[in-house]
C-alpha cells in the first residue's frame, strides 16, 4: 500500500483534546486560556471532528463546536506549512458541509453560522516566532485592497523556552509541551527506547501523569504512528525536490544541447556548478567557470 492512502491512528495531541476521556476537559481549559473565559460544562462542547480525512491534509487536527464557535485546532512539530489557510478553508468547508443539510442553504432563511477560529501550535525545533497570523490572501495571486474571501489562521509557538502565555494559562498544553520536549530529548538519546523513556520520566515528574498511566501502551502505539508519519513526510519531500532537480536537469540538458554543449559536458557542467553553488562560489565566477548562464545556474 502506498503512503499517500495509509490510515495513522490519532496522535497524543488529538488523543488529549478530542478523543480520551478527559478530552473535553483538556480542550475547554485550552478555550478558556485562548479566549480568556471560565466556561466549566463540557456538555456545551461538541465534537465535530472529521472521519476519515484524507492523509496528508489534516492529520493533528481537533475540531469543536463550542459557543457559537468552530474551533479547529491543528499541531505543527515540523516546519509550519504555508498553505494552512488553504487547508482550513478545505476543512472547514467540509465541517459546514457535515452541519447543514443542503436544503436549509437553499431556505429564504438567512442560516446563522457558527464562527470559525484556527489556530496552530508549534513545537518544532526550528525558530518560529511568539504568534504569527497566517492569511488566505497572502496566496492572491491578484492582490486587491478589500478581498472578497479572506481565512486568518493563528500560530502559536508552544515550545517551552519560548515562555508564550498560553503555557501558563493552560495546565494540559503546558504539560504536553514538557511531554513532547521529553520524547525529542529521549529520541536522540536513546532512539531505540525513547518512547518508553520518555513516558517512564514523565510519570515519575508528574507531567500527563495520569493520562499516561492509564493509556502507557496506547500512547506508544501512537508515537509509533506519528513517527512513522512524519519520516513518511520527510521521505516524500525528499523525493519531490530529487524529482524536481531530474527535471530541471533533462530541461538544462535540452536547453545546452541547442547551445552547443553536449549531452555529456552540459550535465557535467550542472553538476560542477551546483557542487560549487554548495561551496559558496559566487554565482558570475560560477558561470565563468562552465559557461553556463546566470539563469541556468540560479535555478539549480
Amino acid at each position: 500500500m502506498s503512503s499517500a492512502n495509509r490510515k495513522y491512528k490519532d496522535s497524543v495531541f488529538v488523543d488529549l483534546f478530542s478523543e480520551d476521556e478527559k478530552a473535553k476537559e483538556n480542550f475547554l481549559s485550552l478555550y478558556n486560556a485562548l479566549h480568556g473565559t471560565e466556561l466549566k460544562d463540557t456538555a456545551q462542547l461538541k465534537n465535530i471532528r472529521l472521519d476519515q480525512v484524507l492523509y496528508m491534509s489534516f492529520y493533528n487536527d481537533v475540531s469543536y463546536l463550542v459557543d457559537n464557535k468552530i474551533i479547529v485546532l491543528a499541531e505543527h512539530q515540523s516546519t509550519i506549512n504555508p498553505n494552512m489557510p488553504l487547508r482550513c478553508l478545505e476543512y472547514v468547508s467540509r465541517l459546514y458541509e457535515a452541519l447543514f443539510e443542503s436544503k436549509e442553504k437553499y431556505s429564504r432563511k438567512l442560516l446563522n453560522i457558527p464562527t470559525p477560529e484556527f489556530y496552530v501550535f508549534y513545537n518544532g525545533e526550528e525558530t518560529y516566532p511568539s504568534n504569527k497570523t497566517l492569511r488566505l490572501s497572502d496566496a492572491f495571486i491578484e492582490k486587491t485592497e478589500v478581498s472578497s474571501l479572506e481565512l486568518t489562521v493563528k500560530v502559536i509557538n508552544i515550545n517551552k523556552q519560548n515562555g508564550h502565555p498560553i503555557l501558563e494559562n493552560c495546565k494540559m498544553m503546558y504539560e504536553y509541551t514538557v511531554f513532547v520536549e521529553t520524547v525529542r530529548r529521549w529520541k536522540k538519546a536513546d532512539p531505540q527506547n525513547s518512547f518508553q523513556k520518555a513516558i517512564e520520566e514523565c510519570i515519575a515528574n508528574n507531567i500527563l501523569r495520569n493520562y499516561l498511566t492509564r493509556k502507557t501502551k496506547e500512547v506508544l502505539n501512537m508515537l509509533l504512528a506519528e513517527y512513522d508519519y512524519e519520516t513518511d513526510i520527510a521521505v516524500q519531500r525528499a523525493e519531490e525536490r530529487e524529482t524536481a532537480f531530474a527535471e530541471g536537469i533533462e530541461r538544462g540538458i535540452e536547453q545546452g544541447i541547442e547551445q552547443g554543449f553536449t549531452k555529456g559536458s552540459y550535465q557535467k557542467a550542472l553538476e560542477t556548478a551546483k557542487n560549487l553553488t554548495e561551496m559558496g562560489f559566487a554565482v558570475e565566477a560560477i558561470a565563468k567557470a562552465t559557461g553556463l548562464t546566470i539563469e541556468e545556474i540560479e535555478a539549480l
